[in-house]
């Protein structure tokens, strides 16, 4: 039941098990963000393998940008929009909360959403084929063991809030639990270029752990909104590793 915890509070997937979930199994959802991701990830290729045959390459990408957007209920896109118009400024911590609980989008959020989804179309349209399947399923799986990484290592800023909630939740257990996943799908999907797999999963945790330490610094520690950058961003990271591996043939992916 934990996974079904996880699946409909991030995805907008309607599932028929209606009951509320008890204190046990929205601690173990955390752990289960990476199959979430999974899950997303076979959606997305799903699609790309029934439109491909139809559709020029650059309209399916943009068709499966969108769609990923529909299927997390643009919850990670928000968080991104409103940690953007957060960081801008000279603010104090308190201050930049407010912001991130106002409904109203600023000009950074909107110019950051336009940036953050131009290099995600870009990047996706530049795989290789051949990697599509492993970028489509990676992408996802990564980005979801990102948001974990963070809510575990990170103070939260706020002393009460959803993003606090999954703070308490997420403990050593559940997070060895999402790294082993998200570690073991990345090699299989990798193979046999395992070291790229394990080479993208060592550059995405390097970007969690300079957002992460950027938003401390400007938010007295992390928010439910920066976890949803972090996925945004690095589902973008993934992208450009990947192209960036394939590109000059390292670690044999090619």
């Amino acid at each position: 039941m934990a996974l079904l915890v996880a699946i409909r509070f991030l995805t907008t997937i309607r599932l028929p098990w209606r009951r509320e979930a008890s204190h046990e199994e929205f601690v173990r959802s955390v752990g289960y963000y990476p199959v979430v991701g999974f899950l997303i990830g076979l959606i997305l290729y799903g699609l790309w393998w029934l439109l491909s045959p139809f559709l020029p390459p650059s309209i399916v990408n943009i068709l499966l940008i969108i769609a990923l957007v529909v299927i997390s209920g643009a919850l990670h896109l928000d968080g991104f929009v409103d940690t953007c118009d957060g960081i801008g400024g000279h603010k104090t911590p308190e201050e930049r909360w407010r912001v991130l609980h106002d409904s109203r989008v600023g000009g950074f959020g909107v110019i950051g959403a336009c940036c953050l989804l131009l290099v995600k179309f870009i990047t996706l349209n530049s795989v290789p084929e051949p990697l599509l399947m492993m970028t489509l399923i990676l992408m996802p799986v990564v980005s979801r063991w990102a948001m974990v990484y963070a809510i575990f290592i990170y103070p939260y800023a706020q002393p009460s809030g959803l993003g606090k909630e999954r703070k308490q939740a997420t403990d050593l257990p559940r997070f060895i639990e999402a790294t082993i996943i998200a570690l073991a799908v990345a090699v299989v999907l990798a193979w046999p270029a395992w070291l790229a797999g394990l080479a993208i999963m060592a550059g995405i945790w390097v970007v969690v752990m300079v957002m992460g330490a950027y938003f401390k610094g400007k938010f007295a520690g992390l928010t439910g909104d920066t976890y949803g950058a972090i996925n945004e961003v690095a589902e973008v990271c993934v992208l450009i590793l990947i192209c960036l591996l394939a590109h000059n043939q390292w670690l044999g992916l090619t």
